[in-house]
């Protein structure tokens, strides 16, 4: 094996999984591809009974998180107390499960946003749907519509525009949880908004996003376009992902009619197949550069 051992955790074997492989070899790392639904704790004294798949004896010296599959409460908390065992192991986690927790949690995101004064779209999350309604009147008197997103969600699924109080779901529909954002209606003829991906705490490339609906996301049929940002826009991605912690990140912008530039989500397992077709820069290297000054700390470190 050469000299880093790099876990990637990702539940397939596809075009992400292949442009990982490549930039990790080609810093001189030996990646393994696992799921994190395969890890186990057991009785073993060694490493405290942490167990991956194909590493006997072992640990890596660095984890790349591509992705966590869903499952139930108790399957997910299980996968994340995997994340937080190996960095207790004093490896190297790209990103945390703290960084996976509080990008999932979109509340947590807007939290943390507003409280490092990062610009972002207005957001209100409340289990009552009665607090929910309340909300949603004040803001339909002053001429606003809401998007209503699932709280734990991704590739533009399960949204809805709110015009009217009728349209705000029973508790069921929802898990209990309305998580409520701003409408921020568009100046021109089309829909779009911007990802921006992070690496190191630097935006390294960008996208436009652009479609005739208001749902952005290329998952939803969105065009993706090349995107070249100005200052403003980059240095807010930047603060974005530093709000919460991220080695890496898509954080998605908007501007507004006024022209403000605004967060949107911060996204801490980014797919980045869209952005990479309009890149010239190489996503995964950079994802694989800071692994290797990551794990290159560590190693200083513990020396």
């Amino acid at each position: 094996m050469s000299q880093f051992r790099i876990v990637v955790f990702t539940d397939a074997r596809g075009w992400h999984e292949r442009q990982l492989e490549s930039a990790f070899l080609g810093v001189g790392a030996s990646p393994h591809f696992v799921s994190l639904s395969q890890c186990r704790f057991t009785d073993h004294t060694q490493f405290g009974g942490l167990t991956i798949p194909g590493l006997k004896n072992v640990l890596p010296h660095g984890v790349f998180v591509r992705s966590i599959s869903a499952g139930t409460f108790e399957q997910v908390t299980l996968r994340l107390g995997f994340l937080h065992a190996l960095a207790a192991l004093s490896v190297s986690v790209m990103n945390s499960a703290s960084v996976v927790e509080r990008t999932v949690d979109k509340s947590m995101t807007s939290h943390l946003l507003q409280r490092e004064q990062v610009a972002t779209v207005p957001s209100w999350t409340c289990e009552s749907r009665e607090t929910a309604t309340q909300q949603l009147e004040m803001l339909l008197s002053d001429g606003k519509k809401v998007v209503l997103k699932p709280l734990f969600g991704s590739r533009g699924r399960g949204l809805r525009l709110i015009e009217s109080t009728e349209d705000l779901p029973e508790p069921e529909e929802v898990n209990h949880v309305y998580y409520l954002q701003e409408h921020i209606p568009s100046k021109d003829s089309y829909w779009r908004d911007w990802r921006v991906m992070v690496v190191d705490g630097r935006a390294v490339c960008a996208m436009e996003r652009r479609s005739d609906q208001w749902i952005t996301n290329r998952a939803q049929g969105a065009q993706c376009l090349p995107a070249k940002l100005e200052l403003e826009p980059q240095r807010l991605a930047e603060r974005a992902a530093d709000a919460v912690g991220a080695d890496y990140a898509g954080v998605d912008l908007i501007r507004s009619r006024e022209g403000g530039w605004m967060v949107l989500e911060v996204n801490g397992v980014p797919a980045w197949q869209g952005l990479q077709a309009v890149s010239e820069v190489n996503i995964a290297s950079r994802f694989a550069d800071k692994m290797l000054k990551m794990t290159s700390l560590v190693e200083k470190s513990s020396d």
